[in-house]
C-alpha cells in the first residue's frame, strides 16, 4: 500500500507539538542548530530524551554517538528563533541577533527559552529518512511562561488550562 506523502504530512500535523531548537558543535567547534518539533522524553531513570534528525541535514555529523548537544524548548514569543533555525542557512549563528550562552557541555542554549536540557548522544537508530537520536540528560533548567506550539503547519497559542 502506498501512502500519499502530502496526506501523511497533513495527518502527522494533527498532533500538536512544542517547538525546540537543538544545538551542537561541529568537530571544528563551530556551533550548529536546527528547529525540531519531534522531541520527547523517553525515561526518567536513566534520564533520556529523543529527537528525530533528517539524515540530509547539513549539521547531521555534529550529532554523532557520544557527542554533546543541547535542547532549548521555545517560549511562545520565540517564533523568530524557530523560523531562523528552520532555515537552510549554512551558519545559523552568524549575525543571528538572538542571545545565547554556552552550556556546561559546550553547546549553545538559547536565552529566554522555556526549558533547557544539556545532553550527550547515547545512541542513534535508523528511522527511514531520519536518525532517531537518544540523548542522556546531564543538566536542566526551566523558566515560567507559555510554550511555542505547532499544529497543522502553523504556530498556535495555548488558550489556557481546563
Amino acid at each position: 500500500m502506498s501512502l500519499d506523502q502530502r496526506e501523511l504530512r497533513d495527518v502527522f500535523g494533527c498532533f500538536a507539538t512544542g517547538v525546540t531548537i537543538i544545538t551542537a558543535r561541529e568537530e571544528d567547534g563551530r556551533p550548529v542548530g536546527l528547529t525540531a518539533n519531534s522531541f520527547t522524553s523517553v525515561s526518567l531513570d536513566p534520564p533520556l530524551v529523543l529527537f528525530n534528525l533528517d539524515r540530509g541535514a547539513n549539521c547531521a555529523d555534529a550529532f554523532a554517538e557520544g557527542r554533546p548537544f543541547a535542547v532549548s524548548v521555545l517560549r511562545h514569543d520565540q517564533m523568530a528563533q524557530s523560523n531562523h533555525f528552520a532555515s537552510k542557512a549554512e551558519d545559523k549563528f552568524a549575525d543571528d541577533g538572538f542571545d545565547w550562552t554556552e552550556g556546561e557541555n559546550g553547546c549553545p542554549v538559547l536565552d529566554g527559552a522555556l526549558a533547557q536540557l544539556e545532553c550527550t548522544c547515547d545512541s542513534l537508530h535508523d528511522g527511514g529518512d531520519h536518525w532517531i537520536i537518544i540523548g542522556r540528560v546531564s543538566r536542566t533548567a526551566r523558566e515560567d511562561g507559555a510554550p511555542l506550539l505547532f499544529y497543522r503547519g502553523r504556530y498556535v497559542h495555548l488558550e489556557g488550562e481546563w
